[in-house]
């Protein structure tokens, strides 16, 4: 159970809504990662339909904040998510780019993502772009051998050199989609935030519209740095997509609800969860039954 879904459920266990309710449900909000906008949206619209619909009760405005959280992340959502269809064309191969900050996931995403396109019978190569930890390298290995997939990796060199490498050998081998691996970097570290556009760059020139997915990884415990990542790495890089590992456990669960809010122009869809360590624990997003794991209806 997400940190937020109890400690609303215990205020909506309450028989009297008034003002102090108001702040209390502010205040819940806050301290589960859903942010100072999201917030402040979500308790002026609840306010406005409870007047509307005559709703007095903490119950009534639990059904309605429910239904106006599902509005919220309804904009995550693409209608057809890339993990579950993903058309390729022989010779070109669907691109993933995966990025993020060090210790988000993105290694073992990348192994759980391969295993769910081998499920529904998709070719995949992997590209160890993280040239900066052999250890990386050699855990996206471990990943490849798991999932019984090959891995384009370098002893050293550049992860551009990498990148090209993969696109060209999933090109040739006739491979469904590529996924790149690279080294994980803060949003404030300028330099290498534009080592990763130049990887975007030489993929795009590996392969015309490539890479197809930018995606990040972040971790669904990191609270509001989670939203300044998400910010930079789309400034940087035009994201298409955002993976959140590690919302099993301790996890608040409401920055979902703060991207969709602070990036309301043009948010990155949320393609999946990561909700354990199993293969079978990363779990397309779909924004109703995220919406209910938070506020059940």
């Amino acid at each position: 159970m997400f940190g937020l879904r109890k400690t609303l459920s215990n205020l909506f266990n309450l028989q009297k809504v008034d003002e102090q309710w108001y702040e209390s449900l502010e205040e819940a909000l806050l301290l589960g990662d859903v942010g100072m906008s999201a917030t402040q949206t979500l308790i002026s619209q609840l306010r406005r339909e409870a007047k509307n619909q005559k709703a007095e009760s903490a119950e009534d405005l639990k059904m309605i904040l429910a239904t106006l959280v599902e509005n919220l992340l309804s904009k995550l959502e693409r209608p057809q998510n890339p993990l579950d269809f993903l058309p390729s064309t022989p010779g070109q191969p669907t691109v993933w780019l995966i990025v993020g900050v060090n210790g988000a996931g993105k290694t073992t995403s990348i192994g759980k993502i391969c295993h769910h396109f081998q499920q529904s019978g998709r070719k995949v190569l992997l590209g160890a772009g993280d040239t900066f930890r052999a250890a990386a390298r050699e855990q996206l290995i471990a990943w490849g051998e798991r999932n019984q997939v090959a891995v384009i990796a370098q002893e050293s060199g550049d992860s551009a050199a990498v990148a090209h490498d993969a696109v060209k050998a999933g090109q040739s081998r006739q491979q469904d989609i590529v996924i790149i691996d690279t080294a994980g970097r803060l949003s404030t570290q300028a330099h290498l935030m534009d080592e990763l556009k130049k990887v975007k760059r030489v993929i795009g020139k590996a392969q015309e519209s490539a890479p197809h997915e930018t995606i990040l990884v972040i971790d669904g415990n990191t609270g509001q740095n989670g939203m300044a990542q998400v910010k930079a790495f789309h400034e940087a890089l035009n994201l298409t997509g955002i993976i959140v590992t590690k919302l099993d456990g301790t996890a608040k669960g409401g920055i979902l609800c703060a991207i969709a809010s602070e990036l309301s122009d043009n948010p990155p869809s949320v393609l999946a969860i990561g909700l354990g360590e199993q293969l079978s624990d990363l779990k397309p997003f779909n924004a109703s039954e995220f919406a209910k794991s938070l506020i059940p209806k």
